[in-house]
């Protein structure tokens, strides 16, 4: 699945255009390498994303096949790391 659009499925991202613009400022990486919005994510990968004041990685349980509704998110992925910059 694309990366803009599992962002979109999860939750971490509201709207898959905002997905792609950030993956465009080169504010998205996957395994610790730049992301584009069209990289396939797969199970087990690291999603670090830098969203000014705050850096969010997260780690890819599983990779839906279609829809997912709003309580199977969490099952999706897990928050293994969270900063908030309070100098920002």
């Amino acid at each position: 699945m694309r990366l803009d659009k599992f962002l979109r499925i999860s939750g971490i991202i509201k709207r898959r255009t905002v997905a792609k613009d950030v993956a465009l400022a080169g504010r998205i990486e996957i395994d610790g390498r730049p992301a584009k919005a069209s990289s396939e994510v797969r199970p087990g990968q690291q999603v670090t994303l830098n969203l000014g004041r705050k850096t969010a990685t997260y780690e890819i349980l599983r990779v839906p096949e279609g829809a997912v509704r709003k309580e199977e998110r969490d099952d999706l992925v897990r928050l293994t790391l969270e900063r908030i910059d309070p100098d920002w």
